[in-house]
């Protein structure tokens, strides 16, 4: 047993031991323990709710005037800033990513918070047209408490996506972060008490989803719940919302399509393929897992994407050389090794990775090699689930058509590339395509202003953007009468 100390939670400001099971973050690196804790009970999930709508409603953080929230939220992100070394250590050893992968995550965190301090002091309520003799208006106020669910692949960026725009707008949050990734949740709470967030605004509520999470889903005290995750989970919560009439923010699963068209630049696609799926060892829900390849091009490419795949540096994520560290536990290598075999059963030829890699650094470690896999059409099994590891299916394709079609035969519609010279056919495509993001000539790049989402099986609503403050308010209309006499109707 590790001699770590266990860890306190933070129950609406409050720094305490849970009173809940307890829990271990390995480093998947090495298995090494790295944060011991306990989750909390249902009496703690209840307390810290309860606590959190009272600081709702007297600490006054909701009255205060949007500029005043603002500089609070500045505070959050300089103080990421100031800390970003660390912050980017301890969540390479909370998720196993390699650390130049974390330091931008927490670079991306502290600018999340920035942009929504300088969203809230400029957000904009309106004067909406006159009808008659009246003036409207509409304006937004705070929901209450607010729930904010986040995945183990990009800790701190994420909850920082939900928590930023909520404070925002004057709510309490409370932070369900997933079981095997609480370390940068419960660092995020302490800078933001530490900048200024009223006691009792931030909880954080590590522990099993589907005991905390669905106690925080289900509590009547929460007025909407913002959730990263899988898609079934993610259906399970729009279930219990709808029974609540409370509204939801779901960014779910993807099986992201990239499109090689016959005039595209090799060499550019070749390097934004590789990084759209292999980064973060293919955990990313925008990962592009599917590639369709013109067929003209697509031996070439293969060839010299086969070739670089093999070059790619998996090993230790202290390394600042690493481009691939390892999974998050033993359990998702042993699902995508279960997903590779399938592929393989289905009639698909490997052609490189689908093994663990050999050497003293892997042994301990939950590493997989990048892998490529051919032969299959869009219908294969592997093609249409989600695996959520370093594993792509690569196809040809003959026409426009053809390719629109199959990019858009699958439950998911969150992502898609398309790698080609011609703008006029990339507007097409484009536009053709079904998914919440397409990127052209790029892959995976994100900016906090531009808003983020799924359709379908990939989700609802969107995050980030000037209006990613507004999912976590309600709108509400005012009426001015303006008329000299009194209404007619009552003469």
């Amino acid at each position: 047993m590790s001699k770590l100390d266990l860890l306190p939670i933070n129950i609406a400001g409050e720094w305490r031991l849970g009173g809940g099971d307890e829990s271990t973050s390995l480093y998947p690196a090495t298995g090494e323990v790295v944060g011991r804790l306990r989750a909390p009970s249902l009496a703690d999930v209840n307390e810290a709710i309860e606590r959190a709508d009272h600081a709702f409603r007297t600490s006054g953080w909701a009255q205060r005037k949007p500029h005043e929230r603002a500089a609070v939220l500045y505070r959050v992100a300089q103080l990421i800033r100031e800390r970003a070394e660390p912050l980017a250590q301890r969540q390479r050893l909370d998720n196993g990513k390699p650390i130049n992968e974390t330091r931008n995550l927490v670079a991306s965190a502290a600018g999340t918070f920035q942009f929504f301090a300088a969203a809230c002091e400029t957000m904009e309520e309106t004067i909406t047209p006159s009808r008659g003799d009246y003036m409207t208006m509409s304006v937004y106020e705070p929901m209450g408490v607010v729930a904010a669910i986040t995945p183990w692949n990009s800790p701190i960026a994420s909850e920082a996506q939900k928590v930023a725009p909520a404070l925002a707008a004057g709510n309490a949050v409370v932070i369900k972060p997933a079981e095997a990734t609480p370390l940068l949740a419960l660092e995020l709470a302490a800078i933001c008490e530490e900048a200024g967030v009223p006691k009792g605004l931030v909880s954080v509520l590590p522990g099993r989803g589907s005991v905390i999470g669905d106690a925080i889903t289900k509590h009547p005290l929460v007025k909407r719940v913002s959730f990263t995750g899988g898609t079934g989970t993610g259906k399970h919560i729009a279930h219990i919302a709808a029974d609540k009439m409370m509204p939801v923010s779901l960014e779910l699963g993807g099986k992201s399509a990239t499109m090689v068209l016959a005039d595209a630049d090799l060499e550019h696609a070749v390097n934004g393929v590789l990084y759209g799926i292999f980064s973060s060892s293919g955990e990313a829900c925008i990962a592009g897992s599917r590639l369709f390849v013109a067929r003209p091009l697509y031996a070439e490419f293969m060839d010299r994407r086969a070739a670089k795949t093999a070059t790619l540096r998996v090993g230790d994520p202290a390394d600042e050389r690493t481009q691939m560290g390892p999974l998050i536990t033993a359990k998702h290598r042993e699902s995508i090794e279960r997903y590779v075999a399938l592929g393989r059963s289905e009639g698909a030829s490997l052609r490189c990775g689908g093994v663990r890699p050999e050497g003293a650094v892997y042994e301990r470690g939950n590493y997989y090699t990048p892998t490529i896999l051919e032969g299959l059409n869009n219908s294969a099994q592997i093609c249409q689930e989600e695996i959520f590891g370093p594993v792509l299916v690569a196809m040809p394709f003959d026409t426009e058509e053809e390719l629109i079609a199959q990019a858009n035969d699958s439950l998911y519609a969150l992502a898609a590339g398309i790698w080609t010279r011609d703008y006029k056919r990339a507007w097409r495509v484009g536009r053709a395509v079904q998914a919440g993001t397409v990127w052209i000539n790029t892959y995976k790049v994100f900016s906090i202003s531009t808003p983020f989402g799924g359709w379908k099986d990939s989700g609802l609503g969107r995050e980030k953007g000037r209006m990613g403050i507004q999912q976590y308010m309600e709108q509400k209309s005012l009426y001015w009468g303006l008329n000299d006499n009194p209404l007619a109707w009552a003469n």
